[in-house]
């Protein structure tokens, strides 16, 4: 790992990137050893459907600026938020697109995946778990790139989900985990 991996969650409002984000951060702070997490975010006005977009840097050492400049890695829920966040995603970076709101993916120096995040979520049962997939995509890269544990993200997940929703959000996230994981 370099000094400092960037993720950027991005989307519209309502579909958890702020929470996805927290969860990142709150797995690393609290169940990864010598890693250091800052979590920022940023949405528009509106309760539901206006931009919105969630920052985490981890770090082995001090973390000196807490916003992602050039996100390592990118999850982007909406055409909107590909178009104006894919540009900043670092050269040699990830992308991780969702099939069903991602329409024309982006033109970048960084490894795309289309992925039917949205489509899962709904064949689950619950479009409110959309987040909870993305988390289970973003949990293998950063096990493939030796910075977090899957099983420290998962265990994350279930300690922020409301009770009694436990089972679905588990299993939205072993979905994202394992469409991940057919593709890197």
């Amino acid at each position: 790992m370099s000094e400092r991996y960037e993720i950027r969650v991005a989307g519209s409002g309502g579909q958890g990137a702020i929470l996805a984000a927290i969860i990142i951060g709150q797995a690393a702070a609290l169940m990864e050893k010598d890693l250091n997490a800052v979590q920022t975010q940023a949405y528009g006005p509106e309760a539901r459907g206006g931009a919105s977009k969630a920052e985490v840097v981890l770090a082995r050492g001090e973390i000196d600026y807490p916003k992602a400049t050039h996100p390592d890695l990118l999850v982007s829920l909406t055409q909107k938020a590909s178009d104006e966040y894919a540009k900043d995603t670092t050269k040699g970076g990830i992308i991780i697109l969702d099939d069903f709101f991602v329409t024309e993916p982006p033109k970048t120096e960084a490894e795309v995946f289309i992925l039917p995040i949205v489509s899962k979520a709904r064949e689950l049962g619950r479009e409110m778990v959309t987040n909870m997939v993305a988390l289970g995509t973003v949990a293998r890269v950063l096990e493939v790139k030796s910075l977090m544990r899957p099983d420290s993200l998962r265990k994350a997940v279930l300690m922020n989900v409301p009770k009694g929703t436990e089972e679905l959000n588990g299993e939205a996230f072993d979905e994202g985990y394992k469409m991940m994981k057919e593709k890197k």
